[in-house]
């Protein structure tokens, strides 16, 4: 078999030659696509042609509904079937196939009409939830035959339909031929290439492991994503792990689109308002305040999580305390505000956004306890760190004064008040109104954005959560040499009858995720805030000690610690990490999870990342940053962002780099250049050496 994935097309090609047992060879050509410039559009076009026979071949085409989701191994004792037939038409060369959603009752409808490129009368057969089309004929040696099939899809979910099957229907007579398809749906994909590709030189691996994840990026989340009322899965639309759940992995996905596809942006934090009354009976139900976001999200925002989990190591089930990740919500916190920083959108804010944040963080507020000595200490929640879900000996779920969770809750509320001061009066008190929010409670917000506690070691090194530091050390050598893979580590312990929960060990990064979001000043300023005195490497001193023992359990691990090694000059240890992470799901490095889906975070992430680290792309602040530090091997980086409305385009070349801008005006756009203040302006470009 050998198969072709064009990225720039969208097409997907594969040849085959097959021998049956009584030696008769059979070249099968397929190729297929999705369509992008008509998401309801797509198309399948085979070959078939007998390399050393004659006699007769019959060719099936059929819709099919009564598949079964059984493409992740240990989901196999759940429920598999999800689709119920509702009806099956067939008419000439055409089927058309009724189902519908088990749970929810959503109508999927879907038309397909298949063609020869010869005569052949078609057949037709059908049963519950499946139908088909056979075509018999006489074929000859080396004679090809063609069949093309053409199919359209439409939910009752689609936005202006009625009724999904003549919407079918509609669509399907309005369609070409598969060459006439492809060449549409080719065509957009060109305009979203043109817009995101990051081209780089000297590199052949780095560039196409890029255009790979962008590739997956776009199908998973394209322009047509703008308006559905959806967020992004952790494992996009290619396979079934996580049940299409959206879980924090959107704090890696949305930054890229952010600088692509705003539009794209603001319907997935549309997907969180619209699930905001959800996430406050959620809070209530708790005791809480405001709005509390659940870990995993579905269609109407409750809780999904649950609440045993599979060890397939052990084959044991055990608790499972992952719901108390409330970080989730601070994830969407950062999201509101780099959308707002990045597009400068102020109505959305006024709109949907701060009221959505302000109510974050009065949850956040809700949840945080004062002692005597005014710090504020949060518990019952994890970190990113799922290795650590209780403190030994306590007998409850969660942790308390998670460093990263304390550390964003500062940051976010910081924000706050910026946006409160950017919100024309007559918005921000309706918004608090609204909340229920008294000039008392913001000035309580205060004390909490300068008074959540953290616990710092004499050296320096910020500790995860209260009491880790008590933990014991593990052999990591002994672990690494009894299994090898030791990413699950977690699994590993609880097989031999442990608790990950003693030890001082990490699935990813946590309290480095601070570093990730924010960049190292803007989280020395916050910590500052909160009254510490750190060392002037700090971060570096807090970099080692928990890379150290940190086990890579997750794709987006390597991906943040690249991100941090190569921002603290440590390019050697920070390339290979990227390319680990770059590499991951081509070479399925964590042994078969690909398989049941991509992952979106660590796609998305790496081709951030290339922006972020080696171009030196930083929009945190109120001036864009630009300080390229290209990979040695590397000759040069292309790529455009759009900021604040404008396009920018970006050219790193040997020495020199290059900027300018599209669609400007009369509007200038300052930049940061190695320190040095530069203004882009209509038909100016900037020009400097790199440093």
């Amino acid at each position: 078999i050998h198969r072709t994935l064009d990225l720039f097309k969208g097409e997907l090609k594969r040849i085959l030659v097959v021998e049956d047992p009584k030696g008769r060879l059979t070249r099968v050509v397929s190729s297929r696509f999705a369509g992008m410039a008509d998401p309801h559009r797509a198309g399948l076009r085979y070959a078939l042609t007998p390399l050393n026979y004659e006699g007769i071949v019959e060719l099936r085409s059929g819709l099919y509904g009564d598949h079964k989701n059984a493409g992740v191994e240990r989901y196999n004792s759940l429920e598999q079937q999800h689709l119920e037939a509702v009806s099956e038409i067939a008419s000439g060369n055409v089927n058309e196939l009724v189902v519908k959603t088990t749970q929810s009752d959503i109508l999927i409808a879907a038309c397909a009409s298949s063609t020869l490129n010869r005569e052949a009368e078609p057949g037709s057969s059908s049963g519950e939830g499946w139908i088909e089309s056979h075509f018999s004929m006489e074929v000859a040696r080396d004679e090809e035959v063609v069949l093309e099939k053409m199919v359209t899809i439409y939910t009752s979910r689609d936005p202006g339909v009625e009724d999904p099957l003549e919407e079918a229907r509609a669509t399907l007579e309005a369609m070409s031929v598969y060459a006439d398809e492809l060449k549409l749906s080719a065509g957009r994909w060109k305009e979203l290439w043109d817009r995101m590709d990051v081209r780089i030189s000297g590199d052949r691996e780095a560039q196409k492991l890029v255009r790979l994840h962008l590739f997956h990026m776009m199908v998973s989340a394209s322009p047509h994503h703008a308006g559905l009322d959806s967020g992004i899965p952790p494992r996009g639309l290619h396979g079934e792990a996580y049940r299409g759940h959206i879980f924090w992995d959107e704090l890696y996905i949305l930054p890229l689109f952010n600088l692509h596809f705003p539009e794209v942006v603001k319907s997935v934090l549309m997907y969180r308002y619209r699930r905001l009354d959800a996430a406050r009976a959620y809070a209530k139900e708790y005791g809480y305040e405001g709005a509390m976001f659940p870990w995993q999200s579905g269609s109407d925002g409750r809780e999904e999580t649950q609440i045993i989990h599979l060890n397939p190591l052990s084959g044991e089930w055990g608790d499972d305390y992952s719901s108390l990740q409330r970080h989730i919500s601070l994830a969407i916190a950062f999201n509101i505000w780099t959308y707002y920083d990045v597009t400068g959108d102020l109505v959305f804010m006024e709109e949907f956004g701060a009221e959505m944040l302000l109510d974050i963080c009065k949850f956040w507020a809700s949840k945080s306890e004062a002692d005597p000595d005014g710090k504020f200490h949060i518990d019952k929640v994890m970190g990113p760190d799922e290795f650590h879900e209780s403190l030994p000996g306590s007998g409850i779920g969660g942790l308390t004064d998670n460093a990263y969770s304390n550390i964003m809750v500062s940051w976010m509320m910081d924000k706050a008040f910026r946006i409160l001061n950017a919100l024309e009066a007559g918005h921000r008190k309706r918004i608090l109104e609204v909340l229920s929010l008294a000039e008392e409670d913001l000035e309580q917000w205060k004390l909490v954005r300068h008074g959540v506690a953290l616990h710092v070691s004499d050296e320096g090194v910020i500790e995860q959560f209260m009491g880790y530091f008590g933990l014991d050390e593990l052999d990591w050598e002994h672990y690494r040499e009894k299994y090898g893979d030791i990413h699950r580590l977690d699994r590993i312990l609880k097989s031999e009858g442990k608790s990950p929960d003693d030890y001082k060990l990490a699935k990813q990064a946590d309290f480095l995720m601070s570093f990730y979001n924010l960049g190292t000043a803007e989280v020395e300023r916050t910590i500052n805030g909160l009254g510490y005195s750190l060392p002037k490497d700090f971060a570096k001193r807090n970099f080692d000690y928990y890379l150290a023992r940190t086990s890579h359990g997750s794709t987006l691990s390597r991906l943040v610690h690249a991100r941090l090694a190569w921002e603290m000059g440590m390019s050697d240890s920070g390339w290979e990490l990227f390319m680990d992470a770059l590499r991951s799901d081509l070479v399925d490095i964590q042994g078969g999870t690909t398989g049941e889906g991509v992952h979106c975070g660590v796609m998305a992430g790496t081709v951030y990342d290339v922006l972020v680290s080696f171009a030196g792309l930083n929009l945190n602040g109120d001036i864009p940053v630009l300080n390229p530090k290209l990979p040695g091997h590397w000759k040069g980086l292309d790529f455009r962002f759009t900021y604040r409305g404008k396009t920018i385009l970006v050219s790193i070349s040997g020495q020199q780099i290059k900027i300018s801008g599209n669609n400007m005006g009369k509007d200038q756009i300052k930049f940061h250049l190695y320190g040095e203040e530069l203004t882009l302006s209509e038909g100016k470009s900037l020009i400097a050496t790199i440093k």
